[in-house]
């Protein structure tokens, strides 16, 4: 996809005109957007002048504004590219992203890859003609990669600081790269929930997956909760509280609500995935120890085009009536073989919290004859 930006400066004005070229007439309408919807959104969100002619996106505004303009175009054009099509929410996500970016980041909060890629493709800047004669002056050609917008300043310091404590934690995160489904197996503290949300947050913020689907089944761990009061939410919402504190370690609390205002971030229960196709997300099934074989077979058999899953539990604490067996530990021996699926064993040694925590896990697996 031919994209890159011709920046053309004019000192008379005080003004930053930019040049987006869009290789053909079909991605132009969906970036776009029905009546130039996202058109008329950016230049809304960002305070720029956008003309659109012939498929050229043509920028102007101040400095700050055109490139943030710039950023949020081109990671528009990231996912239709991936995905032939864009959602509102999409759109949403991207201007939120460029919006409450730092133009400056922290060079410390950058990983090494980040760091890397910025000064790979600051090497590739060079002069370039200019495109359009109403503009007459020469400006600068701009890689795609250098300015698609990779999430806000939190979500890149995140990437940069989340980071495998153990040896078995770096396996869990391998895997999660390279297989579309896997299962990590552990003890509480093992930072299975963590690490899994860390990884759905990265890969949202480069625009690998639109969204995150985090899943929990609504088991009682051993109480009798009775009639809770409240709409469907409010009755839900305690079984859910696990998901939203690791969202809230990572994220502030207003990017957690306005993400899942705008449905890039979905919480729900298990039971409420039933019928649905989940294309381009980043699924968490969370306690899925106190799954059923059948729920287990129906949560995989969610996933979509693009999509990938990560299910974690402890066989060790299943809150299932006495005589269910396990979805995870069925799983784990039907699936154990099938390829693009990996399984990691996660230990005691890979225990995080609280040193007490190791201890007390060591307790009890000896009292139960574990160990």
């Amino acid at each position: 996809m031919c994209c890159a930006p011709l920046a053309i400066g004019s000192p008379e004005s005080g003004l930053m005109r930019k040049t987006i070229e869009l290789e053909d007439q079909e991605t132009t309408r969906t970036l776009l957007g029905v009546g130039d919807c996202n058109l008329r959104r950016v230049k809304e969100a960002l305070g720029v002048d956008i003309f659109a002619r012939n498929e050229m996106l043509h920028l102007e505004g101040t400095d700050d504004s055109v490139d943030r303009g710039v950023r949020a175009f081109l990671g528009m054009l990231r996912i239709i590219r991936k995905s032939q099509h864009l959602e509102s929410r999409d759109v949403d996500r991207i201007l939120d992203s460029v919006t409450g970016e730092d133009d400056t980041p922290d060079p410390s909060h950058m990983n090494h890859n980040q760091h890397h890629n910025q000064n790979r493709h600051g090497r590739h800047a060079r002069s370039h003609g200019p495109q359009d004669p109403h503009y007459g002056t020469q400006g600068q050609n701009v890689t795609q990669e250098a300015h698609a917008p990779s999430g806000n300043q939190e979500e890149r310091a995140l990437a940069g600081r989340v980071r495998a404590m153990t040896t078995g934690q770096e396996k869990y995160l391998a895997a999660i790269k390279k297989h579309d489904i896997v299962f990590a197996i552990g003890p509480a503290g093992s930072g299975k929930t963590y690490l899994a949300v860390a990884s759905a947050i990265e890969a949202l913020s480069r625009n690998e997956v639109n969204r995150i689907v985090l899943v929990r089944p609504a088991v009682e761990a051993g109480e009798r909760l009775g009639f809770l009061p409240g709409d469907l939410a409010e009755k839900v919402n305690p079984y859910l509280r696990p998901l939203y504190d690791a969202l809230h370690d990572m994220l502030n609390p207003n990017q957690v609500a306005r993400y899942i205002e705008r449905g890039v971030i979905e919480i729900a229960p298990l039971a409420f995935m039933r019928g649905r196709t989940l294309n381009n997300a980043f699924v968490i099934l969370d306690e899925a120890q106190n799954t059923t074989p059948k729920q287990m077979k129906m949560f995989l058999t969610r996933l979509g085009r693009d999509a990938r899953a990560v299910v974690t539990g402890d066989v060790t604490q299943v809150d299932l009536p006495d005589g269910d067996l396990s979805g995870l530990a069925h799983a784990r021996e039907v699936l154990r073989a099938v390829d693009g699926v990996e399984f990691v064993k996660l230990d005691r040694q890979d225990i995080v919290r609280h040193p007490l925590v190791q201890r007390i896990v060591d307790a009890y697996d000896e009292s139960e004859g574990l160990n």
